[in-house]
């Protein structure tokens, strides 16, 4: 794994900054915001500069029941290929659930959410985790997620949930720090016990971001400037180990250049005085810091399915819908040692063992209820924290109203100072059902159904919108006293 050094993460509003700011080494980029046939002038004179570019994905759901799509999958590897990527990274977190293993109707979470870290959802993983790394051109690393809510029926800590991946999977970490220092404070984790339990060795970059508290609950922004909390547990992994890269993100409220600069500055300087302090934990002989992908791991992609760039918004961690997924495969793991069981991993290309297949459907249920709790308003699952859920699910509609306000920059306008209020009554039980551009759509059809706004002529700006967008026109009065009455029988 080559040396990446000092980076940001790139983003179209800070592009012009990019480019400007002195020892920039590399760069990462959402993955689902390119298009690799029509990547952005900006990137492109990056790379001709020698600049990396990693491309970091947001919509896999590695860590949810399903099998990884394999469109998704295929985008992600053309992507890499596209920027002749080192590596790329995505999370260790589910982003949808429903479908076809509950015999449900599927949820989109729009946005990362935490895995209960249990025996059924590491074999769940591990097995994604392999499949992915089949159909990927370059090794792949998964980042910990920030999280304001926790499993009530936790098994394994954060460091041991993800020393065992490594171990089972090979697979590279991308450790966040400010997520170590959000999750410290959400959930009453220590980030020094958990960097005790990783393999250093398997860190291929770690990111730094900024975020802020509110009444007792820490909100991983990457809006604000990064804390003193976070360069500290930055400073306690760099005595332990050299970071191959560093990475400051950035995605919302973007400072002038001079100020991005000054937060650059911060992070070389907490490496340089950690450098200094206590000696580091060596790696094992023969150990990069990016393991290389094991045999027969690496295949061609097949197919590229390039995803329309327009639904993909230019924010952080922003998943969106897909379609069913069709890839099987993985390559050979080790034993499930932690768990207390042996490996059940299948051949490449095979079903998978009726364990793995249970685990599926047992993890698919769980996460289910709990999204469906989020984001449809069904009662809270047994041993949840229902204030820390409802906190989470607040999250999760401003989210959303905050990328269809990207997506579609028209709706804030034209509905007004009542945009937020009246997509938080949209969103509070209609889960999204698609992608952001559907999100958008489904709103105003919300609204038109409701007679809203007040203003006719507002209505009718909207009604034209949908039209363009939808390519139907929107119900009119007698189909929505049509859909009313047949609601109610």
């Amino acid at each position: 794994m080559k040396h990446l050094g000092i980076g940001i993460g790139w983003r179209p509003q800070i592009a012009e900054a990019v480019e400007g700011l002195a020892g920039i080494d590399w760069v990462e980029a959402v993955a689902e915001n390119l298009c690799p046939g029509h990547l952005p002038d900006a990137l492109v004179r990056l790379r001709e500069r020698g600049v990396t570019v990693v491309p970091h994905g947001v919509s896999l759901g590695l860590g949810g029941a399903d099998r990884p799509d394999a469109g998704r999958l295929a985008d992600l590897a053309a992507r890499a290929e596209a920027l002749d990527a080192p590596l790329v990274t995505e999370h260790i977190a589910f982003v949808r659930a429903g479908g076809a293993l509950t015999a449900s109707p599927p949820l989109e979470a729009g946005h990362l959410l935490p895995v209960p870290r249990t025996r059924d959802a590491l074999r769940v993983l591990c097995e994604n985790v392999r499949i992915a790394q089949d159909a990927l051109p370059v090794p792949l690393a998964l980042e910990n997620i920030a999280a304001l809510i926790g499993w009530p029926e936790d098994e394994l800590t954060e460091g041991q949930f993800l020393a065992e991946l490594v171990e089972r999977t090979g697979v590279g970490l991308l450790i966040d720090v400010a997520n170590l220092h959000t999750n410290h404070v959400n959930r009453g984790e220590d980030p020094s016990r958990t960097l005790d339990a990783l393999p250093l060795e398997a860190i291929a970059y770690v990111h730094v971001a900024g975020g802020v508290e509110r009444d007792g609950v820490w909100h991983d922004t990457h809006a604000h400037p990064v804390t003193r909390p976070v360069l500290d547990v930055l400073a306690d992994l760099a005595t332990r180990v050299t970071p191959p890269g560093v990475l400051l993100e950035r995605d919302e409220a973007f400072p002038p250049a001079a100020e991005l600069a000054g937060e650059l500055d911060a992070i070389r300087a907490t490496l340089d005085t950690a450098g200094l302090r206590a000696p580091r934990r060596p790696a094992p002989a023969g150990k990069s810091p990016l393991p290389d992908r094991p045999p027969g791991v690496g295949a061609a992609p097949g197919p590229t399915h390039i995803a329309d760039p327009r639904d993909a918004p230019g924010t952080r961690n922003t998943p969106t819908g897909g379609t069913p997924n069709t890839l099987a495969g993985g390559t050979p793991g080790t034993p499930d040692t932690l768990a207390g069981g042996t490996s059940d991993t299948p051949t490449n290309g095979a079903p998978d063992t009726p364990d793995t297949a249970r685990a599926r459907e047992r993890l698919a249920l769980a996460q289910t209820a709990l999204l469906s709790s989020l984001t449809a308003g069904t009662p809270v699952p047994a041993g949840f924290d229902g204030r820390r859920l409802r906190v989470q699910a607040r999250a999760l509609v401003a989210k959303r109203a905050d990328v269809v306000a990207k997506v579609a920059p028209e709706l804030p306008r034209l509905v007004g100072d009542g945009y937020w209020e009246a997509f938080a009554s949209y969103a509070a039980s209609r889960p999204m059902r698609g992608g952001y551009r559907q999100d958008a759509l489904d709103f105003v059809r919300f609204l038109l159904d409701a007679g809203r706004p007040a203003d006719p002529d507002t209505r009718r700006a909207l009604a034209r919108w949908f039209k363009e967008r939808a390519g139907a026109r929107p119900p009119g009065r007698a189909a929505r006293l049509l859909r009313t009455l047949t609601r109610a029988a």
